[in-house]
């Protein structure tokens, strides 16, 4: 019985990577989109959440199976809980993706403001974040999931100058910008949520695996 439980458990984590990998996609295709101004490709981040949204619910459902089959205790529950939180973490990002490919489509058939540069880092610091979250929790690497938390500071800064950027030197001096401008800043924004939520994934590794509590105190680590 406790084999066949882990050969389930590696099947969880295997559908967790493949939500992982369609979640990252979602990432970079929307920034994709608004790089190449593609109204098809923001159109596809937008449809794929359906796909999402189903392996969500899959996932869901496979692990209250576990729970109920099983009745784990100490790590095994906390595995499996950190699961579905980690699950739900990842709807939300897709969800955000889709955020995203929307601001896109409504300034895909405008001039950009200016040369984008840090929304593109912001997103591959975002996408990094949910990547290396991930595979902290299927590896249940500490030292991962420490880094990805301390990671979110950069986000932070990175999604405040992009946004003191737009309003200081375009908004603020020129109104008619802001359908240009609020779009990107709204973009930023998103982004850093997507890393605030990779934060949400990595504490709760460091919860599954240490039992400690490490939410709203980084400094903790």
């Amino acid at each position: 019985m406790e084999r066949h439980f882990d050969e389930e458990l590696k099947g969880l984590n295997s559908e967790i990577l493949r939500m992982g990998s369609l979640t990252e996609e979602a990432i970079v295709d929307s920034v994709k989109a608004l790089k190449e101004q593609s109204r098809e490709m923001a159109a596809n981040v937008i449809n794929s959440d359906r796909k999402i949204d189903s392996l969500e619910l899959e996932i869901e459902e496979k692990c209250l199976t576990l729970m109920a089959l099983h009745q784990p205790a100490a790590v095994d529950l906390r595995f499996l809980t950190a699961a579905m939180k980690l699950n739900n973490e990842l709807e939300r990002i897709a969800d955000l993706a889709v955020d995203i490919a929307q601001r896109v489509l409504e300034i895909v058939d405008k001039p950009l403001l200016k040369p984008l540069v840090d929304i593109p880092k912001l997103c591959v610091i975002a996408q990094t974040m949910v990547k290396e979250s991930i595979d902290a929790f299927v590896n249940r690497d500490i030292a991962l999931a420490k880094k990805v938390v301390l990671s979110d500071a950069e986000a932070d800064k990175l999604r405040n100058f992009v946004q003191d950027e737009l309003v200081s030197e375009y908004i603020s001096k020129d109104a008619s910008t802001a359908t240009r401008a609020v779009p990107l800043l709204l973009i930023a924004r998103h982004l850093e949520r997507i890393c605030d939520h990779a934060t949400n994934i990595a504490e709760d590794v460091i919860y599954m695996v240490e039992a400690k509590v490490v939410k709203h105190h980084p400094e903790e680590l």
